[in-house]
């Protein structure tokens, strides 16, 4: 009987791009990806905040560097990957919500939270699957939302921008399946960043999200980074058009 050999979670050779790379959890994902041996280029629009996250992991051993553009533009991320590509691996954490009831969501707020979260997504997933597909295929992440699966509290455009991702996701990995381009997405929980810790300020809403939380905590950017290595690598070569809920049971009922 042949002995399978379990596929490796490494990344060595391989080269990626971090769109939103500069908030905790697509700096997380960054790192993941470099601890496999991955030379990660992190985007995001600000040149000083890309510049800093990619020297730090630089100063740690890694290879790293800082790309500005807005993900939202066309011709902006057209440009990087022509300069910058083509990649491997691509990992988009970049987005917005911005929580409110319905009634109180003006369409400032709609055009806003589809501009980032849809519009963007979509844009450097394509941008990035025309050098895969030139290469013989690739990993494409994008992180969306358990909301992406569900409904949430004053969250109705977010959960409609990440319900589009999680639709955009399975159409992509029916189009681009056969080129060897991979397309999924990662759906965390509340996870503990800069951006949401005036949500765990409430001893209320912390006790709501807790209680829908089945293991019974925040998540953390920790938690990601496992999923993140697993759909980048080998480990995932038979995994697209699907999603990792990286919820600790909260969409489980």
């Amino acid at each position: 009987m042949k002995v399978p050999r379990s596929p490796s979670f490494r990344l060595d050779g391989r080269s990626a791009l971090v769109v939103g790379g500069t908030g905790s959890i697509g700096f997380a994902c960054a790192v993941a990806l470099a601890e496999n041996g991955a030379s990660v280029v992190i985007a995001s629009r600000r040149a000083s905040a890309v510049e800093s996250a990619a020297a730090t992991l630089v100063g740690n051993g890694f290879t790293a560097i800082g790309v500005p553009f807005d993900a939202s533009d066309e011709v902006a991320v057209r440009d990087a990957m022509h300069r910058h590509g083509p990649f491997a691996i691509l990992v988009n954490s970049a987005g917005i919500a911005r929580p409110k009831s319905a009634f109180d969501t003006s369409i400032d707020d709609f055009d806003d939270i589809m501009e980032a979260n849809v519009r963007a997504a979509f844009i450097v997933a394509r941008e990035a699957a025309r050098g895969m597909q030139a290469e013989g295929g690739g990993s494409i992440i994008q992180i969306s939302s358990q909301m992406g699966l569900v409904g949430g509290q004053d969250r109705s455009v977010y959960c409609a921008s990440k319900h589009a991702v999680e639709g955009m996701t399975k159409a992509m990995a029916i189009e681009w399946g056969p080129h060897g381009v991979r397309v999924n997405t990662i759906c965390p929980t509340f996870i503990r960043t800069e951006l949401t810790a005036p949500t765990f300020e409430n001893p209320k809403r912390v006790a709501w999200i807790e209680s829908k939380i089945k293991l019974g905590r925040i998540g953390e950017t920790e938690d990601i980074m496992g999923a993140v290595q697993f759909l980048a690598s080998d480990a995932s070569a038979m995994v697209t058009g699907t999603h990792i809920i990286v919820d600790g049971g909260w969409t489980a009922g």
